[in-house]
């Protein structure tokens, strides 16, 4: 089938490569000018890495990106470790595929030079998307310069404030978490003696905390700050804070934080917004992925990954039932329960870093520091779930050239 795939983020690209390589044709309709992302990180555990290695891409992206040591928890004021738990190649030794952290940018550039081989002319930039109306066959796009765009199915990955969604379900009612995010990326050879350890490092205290990890083969460090705060905020990645407010907000945290805070050329900051679950995720011929149809808070780092293993699923279910309903009803009924707990257990996260007094915090760290050191492997256990899964067992595409 031609498949247009309303944006092209790092969910919509991968789709794209995904329903190539199962044999489709695809237009990814994209409504910037040129691709690109905010500057920021992510992770990319083992559970994602296993659909890029069956895309052929894990070469690719692994030349970017930056191998942590380990998974730590560290005080955020004193620093002092919670636990510290290996990764490197003990990762891909127990989950399959390794874990990596790597630039948004690097990856959107990863996946958008792939899919220019394969697909030559596959993106349409300046394409933003007014309506769509479908009919049995086929979904007609209108965007908004007034041309029209026809394919068998639409692909809504045109994230948390999706136009595809919004004509589906309609408006959504985000809850404001009470929680506002920081973020900035700085290069590590600023940041002196101060520098973040080379693991994906959770820094946890009394209302708030941090995610420290690095990127570029470590010549750049990531940092996340989510601090708990009171008022009407604006959900925007883009918007950008003052620096003297994320001081404020980390006041008396370790040095480690407040060096990249102060060093940062650039302090983004946003509002946390969590959404109920959709009734639904497909209409037709028409069908959501990633933050479109599940946003994520970002407590368990999965909000990229979980729309990597979309676009999977969605390309094999489309390429292994002739009916576009049913192939959408299984695509929607394989990642509906799991992107629901993933939801949950971010959820649960953010509770869990943010303990509001020495009692809780002693109940809570104390077991997680006496695990890390007595059992180590139950630790990494309690993630097996998340980045054991393969979602591409069983899902077989055709072999590549």
């Amino acid at each position: 089938m031609k498949i247009l795939i309303a944006g092209g983020g790092i969910g919509g690209l991968t789709a794209a490569l995904a329903l190539t390589q199962f044999g489709h044709d695809v237009v990814v309709l994209e409504q910037a000018e040129a691709l690109g992302e905010v500057g920021a990180g992510l992770q990319i555990s083992p559970n994602g890495m296993k659909v890029f290695e069956a895309l052929g891409m894990s070469d690719r992206i692994a030349a970017q990106a930056f191998q942590p040591e380990g998974i730590e928890m560290r005080m955020g004021q004193s620093g002092r470790i919670v636990f510290d738990i290996p990764l490197g190649l003990r990762a891909a030794d127990r989950w399959g595929a390794p874990y990596l952290h790597i630039h948004r940018a690097d990856l959107i550039n990863a996946l958008s030079a792939e899919l220019a081989e394969r697909a030559p002319g596959a993106v349409r930039l300046a394409a933003r998307i007014a309506s769509y109306a479908q009919d049995g066959q086929t979904v007609t796009v209108e965007l908004e310069d007034g041309t029209f765009v026809d394919g068998g199915v639409l692909v809504g990955a045109d994230g948390i404030h999706s136009v595809v969604r919004r004509q589906m379900l309609g408006p959504d009612k985000p809850r404001f978490t009470g929680n506002v995010a920081w973020r900035a990326v700085v290069p590590i050879a600023l940041l002196g003696d101060d520098l973040p350890p080379p693991t994906a490092c959770a820094w946890v205290g009394k209302g708030r905390h941090a995610v420290t990890y690095r990127l570029r083969g470590g010549a750049l460090a990531n940092f996340v700050g989510v601090v708990e705060h009171d008022g009407l905020e604006v959900e925007s990645w883009s918007g950008e804070g003052l620096r003297e407010d994320a001081l404020a907000d980390f006041a008396g945290w370790h040095p480690v934080i407040l060096k990249m805070i102060r060093q940062a050329d650039v302090l983004n900051r946003w509002a946390l917004f969590d959404r109920p679950s959709l009734p639904r995720w497909h209409d037709g011929r028409v069908v959501l992925m990633g933050d479109a149809c599940h946003p994520m808070l970002p407590f368990l780092a999965q909000g990229a990954v979980m729309a990597v293993e979309d676009a999977w699923v969605l390309a094999a279910r489309l390429s292994a039932v002739g009916d576009v309903s049913v192939a959408l009803e299984a695509y929607e009924a394989d990642r509906q329960g799991r992107t629901a707990a993933i939801q949950a257990g971010a959820r649960n996260n953010a509770k869990l870093f943010h303990r509001h007094n020495p009692i809780t915090q002693l109940a809570t760290y104390g077991p997680m520091w006496l695990a890390g050191r007595a059992a180590p492997e139950f630790v990494h256990s309690r993630n097996d779930w998340i980045y054991g899964h393969d979602v591409t067992a069983g899902l077989h595409a055709k072999p590549l050239p």
